[in-house]
């Protein structure tokens, strides 16, 4: 009896050639994974923690001035994260008047909405180390090859780790915004973005950014600084907001990018626990066969439930986890083959490794910091022999 694996030899050979390439349209969506897989310097800890990190360090700030109505804010909620707090926060404050919720009026919390955007400013805003990081790797991947198509980041994280790194690689972006003294977001710019060059990156933040404000008209401006004051997905704001802010622009480019023919979305960091962007990708996903996402995740496949729900349906997503995958809505294990050419190697060694809590060998392009590495190391000349897929992407292997 025969029992489906997944070669990691064989996807990655094609997937180095597509990202060393630079003719097909490639996008990045980063999440809170990707920093906080990095140590911050002097420290053991993560440069930037994830949601659950980053929640549990406002909270715990918070919790001597407004301990008591965080928490009954939370049991308001099915799935308490800084996100959905600060959503509902803002939403309270909107609506209740001078009428007390949880010891608060509207003033109380939109007072408290400003303290929670503090403290995530606060915490988000680290300095991108010095030297090489996997930051400047994937600006060095991006800058190093002559381009068709601009490579598009779209990130949920609020931080300015790809700006600096782009700056200090001196790589030039777009990220919406237009102006020196207090730049302006241009929502007709973004949908026609391509007419830019194509070596210029796109910086697309989602949930949006330190740095953004809202000016004395309610526009939106990036002004430089590390005050957070204008993040996160603004569910409860009017319509008529909604489509004003940056946010609706930002989907929608999102949402052009995997409508477009022949597009490749690689996800890192992401849990796709986000309803609004798994909802989209899924829905862009169905309509459009000819776009494909790979999500690199970081947990066993078994613990990637919301990825694997949308590739379990969508053929043309892929999920990639350190001991098994999911491609073509199948799943199975990981199984080497024979090397693609005779030094390949050193190649496998960039997303095959050791893992001695398993006793055995790990996917670990999972790993940001070990992706960005995969892609700065694709420029290399090594050629690849041509590798012809098997039948559902699958290899057959005795039981």
């Amino acid at each position: 009896m025969a029992i489906s694996v997944h070669n990691p030899d064989q996807y990655m050979a094609s997937l180095r050639q597509i990202i060393a390439q630079g003719r097909k349209r490639l996008g990045l969506l980063v999440g809170a994974g990707a920093p906080a897989g990095i140590t911050a310097p002097g420290s053991s800890g993560p440069l930037i923690p994830a949601v659950a990190g980053l929640t549990e360090k406002v909270l715990k700030i918070l919790e001597a001035s407004h301990g008591p109505t965080l928490e009954l804010v939370q049991k308001d909620l099915v799935s308490p994260n800084i996100e959905t707090i600060l959503t509902h926060v803002r939403g309270l404050s909107g609506v209740i008047g001078t009428t007390k919720v949880h010891g608060l009026d509207g003033a109380g919390f939109k007072n408290l909405s400003e303290l929670i955007c503090s403290e995530i400013g606060k915490i988000v805003s680290a300095e991108l180390p010095a030297g090489v990081s996997p930051y400047s790797e994937l600006t060095s991947w991006i800058s190093g090859t002559d381009r068709e198509h601009a490579i598009e980041i779209f990130t949920t994280n609020y931080d300015l780790l790809f700006e600096q790194a782009l700056e200090r690689g001196r790589t030039p972006y777009f990220d919406g915004f237009s102006g020196s003294r207090q730049p302006f977001f241009d929502p007709a710019s973004v949908a026609n973005s391509d007419q830019l060059p194509s070596r210029w990156a796109r910086v697309w933040k989602l949930h949006g950014s330190l740095g953004w404000e809202a000016n004395s008209d309610g526009d939106v401006i990036r002004t430089g600084s590390s005050k957070a004051a204008h993040l996160v997905y603004p569910e409860h704001l009017k319509y008529a907001q909604t489509q004003k802010a940056p946010y609706a622009a930002l989907f929608d480019r999102l949402r052009r990018f995997l409508m477009t023919e022949d597009t490749l979305l690689i996800t890192t960091g992401f849990s796709f626990a986000d309803a609004h962007v798994s909802a989209l990708l899924d829905e862009c996903l169905s309509a459009n066969p000819s776009s494909t996402v790979f999500a690199f995740q970081f947990k066993p496949l078994a613990d990637e439930k919301f990825a694997s729900e949308i590739a379990g349906r969508r053929a043309n997503m892929s999920v990639y986890s350190p001991d098994m995958a999911m491609i073509n809505g199948i799943s199975a294990k990981w199984l080497p083959g024979d090397p693609p050419t005779r030094d390949w190697s050193a190649i496998r060694a960039t997303y095959w490794s050791a893992d001695p809590s398993a006793g055995g060998n790990r996917f670990s392009l999972g790993r940001f910091d070990q992706l960005c590495k995969f892609f700065a190391s694709s420029k290399s000349n090594q050629v690849l022999a041509p590798i012809v897929p098997s039948v559902a992407g699958t290899t057959a292997a005795p039981a």
